[in-house]
């Protein structure tokens, strides 16, 4: 990395649509060892992966009292495997097809001796070629790999701070791996009507729990080729009524009447005098509009810091 790397550095899709398309994959195998070994959590927290000062990790896996973690190093670029017996494995980061990682990472695990069996079969997208199969996708680009890492990393610190601002039910800053974004999601506490599903080889049943409840939601999305622009969006389930007209900031932010929620542009948003005040604009005013018109109890979720005294001074 550069000595003075941009804080918020560019991330065009258009110059690495391969290497996302290939890293998708791979983490969704990864995040399919995590959703094999973890309890079911609601909203399926349990099978995301988080920002790490490197990249992205399973965190701690159990396979009976034995521990595993599993961590993407988009700086040294390698996939890194760990147990608690302290037997470490890696594998490069490098062009190579989804199916020759996928057989990279079952032949460490079996060496590891952690029996793991996955759907093999990716989601959220379409075409959905399985796993061991796809000899399609083979693009690795270590540069934008790494500013796609360096794009979580930011948006993982600015969401921590939106996210400490509420007291109600919240989920973590967490990366789905589904559908390649990073997100944190308030809730309102009340039970949401049923969600229609349909989401490309995710099972109703599955979206339904994860929309049982009322939430609005911020994230961060690398974008597709369908549409090549990364965002920050914003979204209300149910959206109540007069959601979509409503007036929120920067002025930068839109309504996106396909996807239904309101996005940011990131490369105006990165490029702008004060990108992280311009990014909490969208956060507190994207939630201001979900929780004011869906008449939640917002006072009830201000957050009440504790006075704690100042430490002590040393001599």
């Amino acid at each position: 990395m550069p000595d003075s790397p941009e804080i918020w550095p560019a991330l065009p899709f258009a110059e690495w649509k391969a290497t996302a398309k290939t890293l998708h994959m791979w983490t969704q195998i990864v995040g399919k060892i995590r959703l094999a070994l973890t309890p079911w959590i609601n909203h399926s927290w349990h099978v995301t992966l988080y920002v790490t000062a490197r990249g992205l990790t399973t965190s701690p896996m159990f396979v009976g009292a034995r521990v595993l973690q599993i961590d993407f190093d988009f700086i040294d670029h390698v996939v890194r495997f760990q147990t608690g017996e302290g037997t470490e494995k890696s594998i490069g980061l490098a062009p190579k097809s989804v199916a020759w990682f996928y057989r990279e990472v079952m032949s460490t695990l079996a060496d590891l001796n952690v029996p793991v069996e996955i759907n093999t079969t990716p989601n959220e997208v379409d075409p959905a070629i399985p796993f061991e199969k796809n000899e399609t996708d083979a693009v690795y680009d270590p540069e934008c790999a790494n500013r796609f890492w360096r794009v979580l990393l930011q948006s993982d610190r600015v969401f921590k701070e939106f996210r400490s601002e509420f007291c109600g039910k919240c989920s973590p800053v967490h990366f789905f791996w589904g559908s390649f974004d990073l997100a944190v999601t308030r809730f309102s506490g009340r039970r949401a009507p049923e969600h229609p599903g349909g989401v490309p080889h995710l099972p109703d049943a599955v979206t339904r729990e994860a929309y049982s409840h009322e939430v609005s939601s911020l994230g961060f999305w690398p974008g597709n080729e369908t549409m090549p622009d990364p965002i920050f969006y914003s979204y209300a389930y149910p959206a109540p009524r007069g959601f979509s007209e409503a007036k929120v900031k920067p002025a930068l932010a839109s309504y996106n009447a396909q996807l239904k929620e309101f996005v940011l542009p990131y490369e105006q948003m990165r490029l702008s005098e004060a990108p992280d005040a311009a990014l909490l604009d969208f956060a507190h005013s994207t939630y201001d509009a979900a929780s004011t018109l869906g008449n939640w109890d917002r006072a009830a979720f201000t957050e009440v810091k504790p006075r704690l005294q100042s430490p002590p001074r040393r001599s």
